[in-house]
């Protein structure tokens, strides 16, 4: 702008107290297997979908969750909890986790030859047919579907052969996943790493759909959900194993089993059994985390916040279940029971099912509520997330006096908003002394010290009856 010498001019200057960014809470990073076959969908790369439709057109979709838990988690986000996005890797690949059918006879019936799902269409073959000329291939919801091409109907039996996906081929190597130092290749749960630098989002709750209840599967989970691009944390949901053959299926057998599998991380929260609607069957794992992100984001409990416990909270479920179906019936003891050890479950008492237990898989042996309430613990995580987010492009600034209190203003104020909308008791941001010697403040580093303090969730309530004579006496004496 050109320089008025004459008259009034005006400027505008930076305020110097900047607002923090709120970070999104509830978001799930998801490792599994999807039916990627049907769409040519990606193989060990992050992709974010924001609706059933994207994610379907991106992984493709089946019924089949024993086979393909990516789907799970796509039908409970999208279509039960309304969860948006979701960051989802998948592993299955075509290429390798692949087995070849034989070649067989078999009879179109009304121009078309159904193969199963896991058919991959690349590979079919038709003696003396070529593709694209003679027939074509695509997917419908349940079938690779071969229509044959030309003005008259195909009605002669035809030689196929063809390869098909084996999901079974997967073990839980693939899904935890590493860094292959030969082909500078990131698979499986490594990937979580590389969700904020492609999307700018920090995903804060890890599942890994029919695989969590695997200690070594778990274990890299939680140290994933323990430091994720070295700044930020989220937290992992586990399944315990409900196959009568290889895990448990009686309540009181869960708390033992879950010391021995060594699920009793701060960043862990585990679920049993599993939860039914209709003819589908979902691990727990997958619910609890859309109840979680449906409480979060509920701008009457969380309010954009992870505040509240999902605990108490409906799940869309009409009974439990171990894996092979069989009906699991807890009472509000046996529930109890499983909160007591560390454990989150169901409960269908007076307000439907709901998802029950509070705490992270660390108690009882810890002692912070900090660390065993989930909520508490979600949400250290959400304000450090929170602060980083906000104050990263104040780094390598010209450090001042001025710099350092509008950090301090800008914070304080941010807690105080959310003490007044409830989502924290109370918090303050200081720079003490003590912890900012000279030496650190030369080399240019600064130390904050932010005191929060989360509400706990209300656990229990006692109501002390008593008869009192006083009523008699005034209602029958004159």
């Amino acid at each position: 702008m050109a320089d008025i010498t004459h008259g009034v001019s005006t400027a505008k200057k930076t305020t110097s107290v900047s607002t923090p960014v709120v970070a999104a809470s509830g978001i799930h990073f998801v490792v599994g297997t999807a039916p990627v076959q049907m769409v040519d969908g990606k193989v060990n790369e992050v992709i974010m979908a924001q609706t059933y439709v994207e994610a379907v057109q991106q992984l493709g979709y089946s019924d089949d969750w024993k086979k393909y838990g990516i789907c799970e988690e796509i039908y409970s986000a999208f279509l039960l909890y309304k969860t948006s996005p979701i960051f989802v890797v998948n592993v299955l690949d075509p290429k390798r986790h692949k087995m070849e059918v034989s070649k067989k006879n078999m009879q179109p019936e009304d121009n078309q030859i159904l193969l199963p799902i896991e058919a991959i269409a690349d590979t079919i073959n038709i003696t003396d047919k070529e593709k694209g000329s003679d027939f074509d291939v695509f997917y419908n919801d349940n079938n690779c579907v071969i229509e044959f091409l030309g003005e008259k109907p195909q009605t002669e039996e035809v030689e196929v052969g063809y390869s098909e996906v084996d999901p079974s081929q997967v073990t839980k190597d693939d899904i935890i996943g590493g860094y292959n130092v030969a082909t500078h290749a990131t698979t499986g749960l490594e990937l979580i790493d590389n969700t904020f630098p492609k999307y700018t989002v920090a995903p804060d709750i890890i599942l890994c759909p029919n695989w969590s209840h695997d200690p070594e599967v778990a274990a890299v989970m939680a140290a994933k959900a323990e430091n994720i691009n070295g700044l930020f944390e989220a937290i992992a949901i586990l399944d315990v194993d409900t196959a009568e053959e290889s895990g448990v299926t009686h309540y009181s057998e869960v708390p033992e089993w879950k010391k021995k599998k060594n699920f009793t991380k701060k960043m862990e929260i585990v679920c049993f059994p599993k939860v039914a609607l209709g003819d589908r069957i979902f691990n727990l794992s997958t619910q609890l985390a859309g109840c979680i992100s449906a409480t979060d984001n509920d701008e009457d409990l969380g309010g954009g916040t992870p505040c509240e416990s999902a605990s108490n909270k409906s799940l869309q479920a009409d009974r439990m279940v171990t894996a092979s179906g069989k009906e699991v019936v807890m009472d509000l003891q046996n529930a109890n029971y499983l909160n007591e050890n560390g454990i989150v479950t169901g409960l269908n008492f007076y307000n439907g099912f709901v998802s029950w237990g509070n705490y992270t898989a660390c108690y009882p042996s810890s002692t912070d509520p900090a660390d065993y309430f989930y909520n508490i613990n979600r949400m250290f995580r959400w304000v450090a997330k929170n602060v980083i987010l906000s104050y990263w492009s104040y780094i390598d600034r010209r450090m001042s006096r001025v710099l350092i209190d509008a950090i301090l203003q800008s914070v304080n104020d941010w807690l105080n908003g959310l003490t007044a909308e409830g989502r924290i008791l109370g918090g303050e941001i200081v720079m003490e002394d003590s912890e900012n010697p000279t030496t650190a403040l030369m080399a240019g580093k600064v130390k904050y010290h932010v005191y929060l303090t989360p509400p706990s969730p209300l656990q229990k309530i006692d109501f002390v009856l008593e008869y009192d004579f006083s009523y008699l006496e005034m209602a029958l004496t004159a």
